[in-house]
């Protein structure tokens, strides 16, 4: 029985750990609507600065949890200054460009940090008068467990008293429910979000300073905890302190007593307790369903249109010029501008579903890494011809959509984005764990091409042709009945209903078309390295494809396919660079900053005077 409670009271120890880095993120979303990926560097900001302050400070009690405290305020002003000399500046623009940015935010504290704090990782101190077990029935418990289950419920009073009984709290709430009516009565929203981001700065750097002495602090923290941060805010529902910590509790426990039936379950058990409470409960457990019906407050995108015959010259030019490429370069170069294809289509049917669709996704990369998957599957056991390979790759990923879809197209926003991040990572955990079939980590190896396409230029055209062909196919259904009836569904999901269109219908099936493209973008990709590995199908890569059409530009057609190839060649060039990160990292908010609508999109506004019809010119390019 003694096991059995200490087990208990371990999954509170670290459900408490992961509460204050997700309250902190549920407060900064709940008023600003910032999907923060740098939440989790400020988490591991505050356990090197506490490492340092504890080195520094004298030892004892006090001096300790002085040093957490001081941990957690330098991290505080830290959110400040991002707050104000970032994120200010970006508040009008679309809610995904800001989460590119914060991206850029994590890649440079992630090198700064190993540049300040070393590679290696620190050993954390015990805690002064609490390095010692309690023993409960014969089995230990260390006592700073009891310190943690202590501290989270503090926290979450201390938070409850702060947002209910004071004129800032209310005004916080207030802001959560209606910024717009807010703004009107007169408050100030600048300094209200700066007060805001720094409490949520200040907790998730509290959240690292704590864990020091359990865990040290290591230059993966980051990473690590943010996706389990993501998992309990929406669990719990976004913007509600109350269901963070319902939900950290949960997740603590069933990790906690889950690895004692199933020890591969903890690489996954968040995510299907994720799946299974959206699926239940599209708000999450304490979550409140938005004032506005679905789709009803969405701002209608661009208006569409065929290319005109000069744009049409153009890309003609220019597929011409690619495919000259040949008696110009060398193979490294033909592999780049190979790779640069195969994810231009991949990116493009993540457009397909965000841009006509208005469906963002967290987890594109199950789709792509399943096509991958499924191709080398099929030659490594059957001995599948290539050709044949890339015919079912994308009906087998396809058929993988049209699941995955049933329960996302149910959800909209952020719910349906994490919950396409929870059915990914499902996806990456039986292919990283089923080793006897799939290879593990090991991956699968020696995947190769037909014979007639052995060669790097044939292969070269090979991937052209599949790839600028399913590029047009996308292309043509956005301006069939069926994409246009897609986008009003985007723009206008109340009158869509009211004129009898099915929504949901149309959405899954733009969900399967797309899964579809990516299956077969997989499956090009993976003749094209000769082996597959799970990181194909991790939250990584998925994030790599938003990325690149972020980057590109939501608003155009072709902002896909200039984002992949932005995005792939800085990706080649600056990875040679020592502290490459942090240069990645800057030029990505110098391009968030400077291109807010994307660098095709941008393109337009400057350059759309020098075509017959400025539209015409957005929509093709």
């Amino acid at each position: 029985m003694g096991f059995y409670i200490v087990q208990f009271l371990t999954g509170l120890s670290d459900a408490s750990g992961l509460f204050l880095v997700a309250c902190g993120l549920s407060l900064i979303f709940g008023v600003s609507r910032i999907v923060n990926l740098a939440h989790g560097s400020f988490y591991m900001l505050g356990a090197y600065l506490a490492y340092t302050l504890v080195a520094y400070l004298p030892r004892g009690v006090l001096p300790f949890w002085a040093a957490i405290l001081a941990a957690a305020v330098g991290v505080g002003l830290i959110g400040v200054i991002v707050e104000v000399l970032l994120l200010r500046r970006l508040y009008q623009a679309p809610e995904l460009f800001i989460l590119f940015a914060t991206f850029g935010v994590l890649l440079i504290i992630q090198d700064l940090s190993r540049w300040l704090f070393g590679a290696e990782d620190l050993l954390g101190p015990l805690a002064p008068g609490l390095s010692g077990s309690i023993d409960i029935m014969g089995s230990l418990l260390p006592s700073y467990d009891l310190a943690l289950i202590i501290i989270a419920p503090l926290i979450l009073t201390v938070l409850w008293l702060l947002l209910n009984c004071t004129r800032w709290g209310i005004l916080v709430r207030a802001a959560t429910e209606d910024r717009e009516m807010t703004d009107a009565l007169g408050v100030n929203q600048t300094r209200l979000f700066t007060t805001v981001f720094f409490l949520g700065s200040f907790l998730a750097g509290l959240g690292g300073a704590v864990q020091l002495p359990k865990g040290g602090a290591d230059l993966l923290m980051d990473l690590n905890v943010i996706a389990a941060a993501f998992v309990v805010v929406v669990v719990g529902g976004m913007g509600s302190i109350p269901g963070a910590y319902l939900a950290a509790v949960i997740i603590g426990e069933l990790s906690s007593f889950g690895v004692l039936v199933f020890p591969q379950s903890t690489l996954v058990l968040m995510f299907l307790v994720m799946a299974v409470v959206l699926v239940i409960r599209p708000y999450g457990l304490l979550g409140k369903a938005e004032t506005h019906e679905r789709g009803a407050a969405a701002i209608a995108g661009p208006l569409l249109r065929p290319a005109s015959k000069r744009l049409r010259l153009f890309g003609m030019v220019l597929l011409v010029a690619i495919g000259l490429l040949p008696l110009f370069v060398g193979s490294f170069q033909l592999v780049l501008f190979s790779e640069i294809a195969i994810f231009s289509l991949a990116a493009m049917s993540l457009y397909f579903m965000m841009g006509p669709g208005g469906m963002v996704s967290f987890g594109h990369a199950a789709f792509f890494g399943g096509g991958a998957y499924a191709a080398a599957l099929m030659v490594h056991y059957v001995q599948t011809p290539m050709e044949l390979a890339l015919m079912l790759a994308p009906l087998l990923v396809g058929l993988l959509a049209l699941i995955i879809g049933w329960f996302c197209v149910r959800l909209s926003g952020v719910y349906l984005a994490m919950l396409t991040l929870a059915f990914a990572q499902i996806c990456w955990s039986i292919v990283f764990q089923w080793g006897e079939f799939t290879g593990g980590d090991d991956g699968i190896l020696s995947i190769w091409p037909s014979a007639w396409a052995d060669d790097k230029v044939i292969f070269y055209y090979l991937t052209l042709v599949l790839c600028i062909g399913g590029i047009l196919v996308l292309r043509y259904f956005i301006f069939t009945p069926f994409g246009y009836t897609m986008r009003a569904c985007r723009d206008s999901a109340l009158r869509v209903d009211s004129i009898g269109i099915n929504l949901r219908r149309h959405q899954w099936l733009a969900f399967i078309v797309a899964g579809a493209f990516a299956g077969l973008a997989g499956g090009i990709y993976v003749f094209s390295k000769g082996s597959v590995f799970p990181d194909e199908m991790s939250i990584p890569r998925s994030f790599d494809f938003l990325y690149m059409v972020l980057l590109g530009g939501v608003e155009t057609l072709s902002g896909p396919i200039v984002g992949s190839a932005a995005f792939t060649w800085l990706l080649d060039k600056i990875s040679r660079i020592d502290f490459w990160q942090l240069i990645l990292g800057a030029i990505f908010i110098l391009l968030v900053v400077v291109f807010p609508q994307g660098i095709a999109g941008s393109i337009h506004n400057r350059f759309g005077r020098f075509f017959d019809d400025r539209s015409d010119f957005k929509d093709a390019i």
